[in-house]
Formats: C-alpha cells, sequence, structure tokens
C-alpha cells in the first residue's frame, strides 16, 4: 500500500523544545508529525547554513514545514534545500519590515549584544525573550518548554533574529499570527491568517484552533 500521508515536521520557537506541540494533534490517516529540535550552532555558523545542517533531518518529500517564532525563520531558510509542499509560520516573520521598531533598532545600535544572556538560568528572564512575556504563575509551565539555555546559542539565535534578511519567500508558505503577539506585533505583519485573541504562545494555549483549521490549511 502507498503510504500517501503528508508529512508534517515541526519547530519549536527560540530556546523551546518539541513539546510545545504536545497538544497539536491531526488526523493520523492524512497526517504523521515530526518533531525537529534546536542545537548549539558552531561558532560563526550563519542562520542559512543552520537550516542546511537542519535540513538533513528530513527523510521525506513534499513535507510541510511549521516553525513558531525564531522557528518560522528558520523553516523559511529550510525550504531552500528542502522539498516542501507548504511552508507554514506561527507568531513569526516573513520580512525584516514586519519586525518591531525595537528589533531594527537593535540591528543598526547593536544593543542587544548587550542582554544579559549570561543569566539565562533565569527561566523568568529567559521565557521574556524567548516568549515575550513577563510570568508569575505560569512559570513552572514554561520551564518545561525552554530546555536550551547556553548562553552562546541565545546569543546567536538574537543576532540573527535582529539580522535577518529573507532572500527567498517560498510561494507555498502560510502565515498565521495571533491579534494580540506582543512580540512581533500584527500591525507590522502582512498577508497573514489572523487568529483573534491569539498570542505569541498561541501554538501552546490555542492548541484547539489548530487542531481545527491545521488540515484544512495545509490540504487547500
Amino acid at each position: 500500500m502507498v503510504n500517501d500521508k503528508t508529512h508534517l515536521y515541526f519547530m519549536p520557537g527560540m530556546a523551546a523544545n518539541p513539546s510545545i506541540f504536545k497538544h497539536i494533534q491531526l488526523p493520523k490517516d492524512q497526517f504523521e508529525q515530526h518533531l525537529l529540535e534546536w542545537f548549539v550552532p558552531e561558532k560563526g555558523m550563519s542562520l542559512s547554513d543552520y537550516a542546511l545542517r537542519m535540513s538533513a533531518q528530513i527523510i521525506h518529500e513534499n513535507v510541510v514545514l511549521l516553525g513558531v517564532s525564531f522557528g518560522g525563520m528558520l523553516v523559511q531558510e529550510m525550504a531552500k534545500y528542502t522539498s516542501v509542499k507548504k511552508v507554514i509560520v506561527v507568531s513569526s516573520v516573513k520580512h525584516e519590515s514586519e519586525l518591531p521598531k525595537r528589533m531594527l533598532f537593535a540591528k543598526y545600535t547593536k544593543i542587544h549584544k548587550l542582554l544579559p544572556t549570561g543569566i539565562i538560568n533565569n527561566v523568568e528572564l529567559l521565557t521574556k525573550y524567548a516568549f515575550g512575556e513577563t510570568i508569575t504563575r505560569r512559570l513552572s509551565l514554561y520551564e518545561e518548554y525552554l530546555s536550551l539555555r547556553d548562553k552562546y546559542y541565545i546569543d546567536w539565535s538574537i543576532d540573527q533574529i535582529v539580522n535577518w534578511k529573507p532572500g527567498y519567500l517560498p510561494d507555498c508558505l502560510v502565515h498565521i499570527h495571533g491579534e494580540k503577539d506582543n512580540v512581533f506585533p500584527i500591525t507590522n505583519i502582512k498577508d497573514c491568517i489572523a487568529v483573534k485573541n491569539g498570542t505569541h504562545t498561541m501554538i501552546i494555549h490555542r492548541a484547539k484552533w489548530f487542531n481545527e483549521h491545521l488540515p484544512t490549511i495545509i490540504l487547500q
């Protein structure tokens, strides 16, 4: 029997592990889900080089890549090296013009290099960097999701985000964005599927929406 399932590869956001997708459950007769994980980049590695290395983990043809936040930027880079059916970015950006002004300011002033990333074991601070939220009551929840706390990786990630210049926009790209995203405000975002009351962490807190809508988005 020919296996005609659609293979989805999920890429989490900065410092996050694949458990952020644990509530995403799509029909198993149609889709097969695969989880990708961040690794610490080599010194001097570009985002494009990183994408090439990550693409080696894609073992199927005509796949769907879904990336959240910084992972959304990465899957766009991975599409250069992978046979894709669709690229879905969630709570992310497609172009440097969609970055908020504070990130564009950081790009030109290099102020992001002064961030206190050396204390990344402070989960509350890491949550601020990765999810854009200052939280207390959900701290233990986010501690579960944020597992990559290597200083070089965090510094590299922030630098790649503020300096990202996408040279390739896949024709099959779909952008899903929350109306209340406080990391990448939707006022800067063009051509997206807007999720009412969705925040930057909606892949976690609005999993039901994704379970209901992703099959149609992927297959249409």
